[in-house]
C-alpha cells in the first residue's frame, strides 16, 4: 500500500500480517479523498476501525489539522503505530485503544463539550455487519454532538450488503461503487440539533 497524494506521497505503509485486517485498496482510497478533496485540508478527521491507518494517514498526508484514530485489535494499532513512525509523523493525531462503539459512548458522556469532527470515516471488518448500523445508529443519534454541522460520515462496505438511506439524523447522499466494495456518504445537518 502506498500514501497517493500530499506531503507523504508515494511512501510505503504496511498492514498487520493475516486476513484479520483489510485495509481501504489505493484505488478505493484515491476515489474517497477525490470526493472528500475539497473538505480535508484542516479538517478534523475521525478514522473508525483505523486498522493499519491508511485511510486517516492519506487525511494527514493531504492536510487534515487532526485525525483521531479508533483501533482496538493489537495487531492493527502496533502495524499503525509503526507507519506513523516510519513515515516521521509526530504530532496531529491520537489513538483510542477500543472499540468504535465504546469510544463514541465515551466520547459523549464523559466530556461536557466533546471533540468534534468534520469527517468521520468508518470501515468495520465485512463480516461484522452489525458494526454498521451500530456505529451509524450511534452518529446519527446519541452521538451526533461529535459532527460538526454539515460534517461527512463515510462507510466503507460490501457492495452487495446495502446499508440504509437514513440513520437518525445522517442521511445517505451518495454511493460509489468499485469493484466488490462501496462507499456510502452520509451528511449530517447543516444546523446543530435543538
Amino acid at each position: 500500500m502506498r500514501i497517493i497524494a500530499g506531503s507523504y506521497r508515494s511512501r510505503s505503509i504496511d498492514a498487520p500480517p493475516g486476513l484479520s485486517t483489510r485495509p481501504t485498496s489505493d484505488r478505493l482510497r484515491e476515489t474517497l479523498f477525490n470526493v472528500l478533496a475539497p473538505r480535508v485540508q484542516g479538517a478534523a478527521f475521525l478514522d473508525l476501525y483505523a486498522g493499519s491507518g491508511a485511510v486517516g494517514i492519506e487525511a494527514l498526508s493531504r492536510g487534515a489539522a487532526q485525525v483521531t484514530f479508533v483501533e482496538r485489535a493489537p495487531a492493527p494499532l502496533k502495524a499503525l503505530r509503526n507507519n506513523l513512525a516510519r513515515l516521521g509523523i509526530g504530532s496531529g493525531f491520537q489513538f483510542h485503544a477500543g472499540s468504535a462503539a465504546k469510544f463514541l459512548r465515551d466520547a459523549v458522556e464523559s466530556h461536557s463539550r466533546p471533540d468534534q469532527y468534520d469527517v468521520i470515516f468508518l470501515d468495520p471488518p465485512y463480516d461484522a455487519a452489525q458494526e454498521y448500523a451500530v456505529t451509524l445508529g450511534l452518529l446519527g443519534g446519541p452521538a451526533q454532538a461529535l459532527l460538526t454541522p454539515g460534517a461527512v460520515v463515510v462507510a466503507e462496505h460490501r457492495r452487495k450488503q446495502p446499508l440504509q438511506d437514513r440513520y437518525g439524523t445522517l442521511k445517505r447522499t451518495r454511493l460509489l461503487e468499485q469493484g466488490d466494495a462501496a462507499l456510502s456518504f452520509f451528511a449530517a445537518p447543516a444546523k446543530p440539533p435543538e
